[in-house]
């Protein structure tokens, strides 16, 4: 390119989703919240806690990140509130790690309720003893640089969804579900249909009643089903 590239690019304003819509999402298992979006907003299966007892809900605040460097990450401590997720992007770089523990207790002390990173972390003893859920696709040593072009609040690509600032994210052992902001409350909305139908169904298997997880009649105009024996 021609001339050094701006260094840092910030989106400090955003709009954030209502408090109530996003309240539809606590506690959600994340295979809910994907049944209530089309069966669709998961991040990549590589991306899993730290502690599979680790799980979220919240506001997405991103980070943009080239390879081996983490200026973005550090710089997004300074535009956060408390409940948001910070979700960075580093591509899947597997050469060091994005962000560390000293990291991770700064980010817990100010109120952030998660860290998702597509690439890797390190220290991991100490973002264990942070007690704030971390979401990523591995762990290295190795340290990145603080040089740019990096980005904040712009937007990313993580684990293959696209995130925007505001979007809600929710996170548990199964992984990570991405629900965009303009869609989170017809979303919520049929989150609440899931919760109804999963709970009638497991008192269904609880009274020892066979679900129809399929319907033989149901193929007949494809086909069919042919039993060999």
């Amino acid at each position: 390119m021609i001339g050094n590239p701006v260094a840092l690019t910030i989106r400090r304003k955003f709009e954030r989703p209502a408090p109530a819509v996003l309240d539809a999402f606590r506690d959600a298992p994340t295979g809910f919240v994907t049944d209530a979006f089309n069966g669709r907003g998961s991040m990549h299966h590589s991306i899993k806690p730290l502690d599979p007892r680790m799980r979220f809900c919240g506001t997405a605040v991103t980070a943009y990140c080239g390879p081996m460097d983490n200026l973005a990450a550090m710089a997004v401590l300074d535009f956060l509130q408390a409940g948001d997720v910070i979700v960075i992007a580093s591509g899947g770089n597997d050469t060091a790690a994005v962000i560390g523990d000293l990291w991770a207790i700064w980010a817990k002390r100010i109120g952030v309720a998660a860290i998702i990173c597509d690439g890797l972390v390190r220290d991991v003893p100490g973002l264990l003893a942070a007690d704030i859920p971390v979401f990523t696709r591995g762990w290295c040593p190795n340290a990145g640089y603080r040089n740019g072009p990096g980005e904040v609040n712009l937007g990313i690509t993580c684990g293959g969804v696209h995130v925007g600032p505001g979007d809600i994210v929710v996170g548990d052992r199964d992984g990570v579900v991405v629900v965009p902001r303009a869609e989170s409350q017809a979303v919520a909305e049929r989150l609440a249909l899931v919760k109804q139908k999963e709970a009638d169904a497991e008192a269904k298997v609880k009274r020892g009643e066979k679900l129809a997880f399929w319907d033989e009649a149901s193929l007949a105009d494809r086909g069919g089903v042919r039993y060999l024996d």
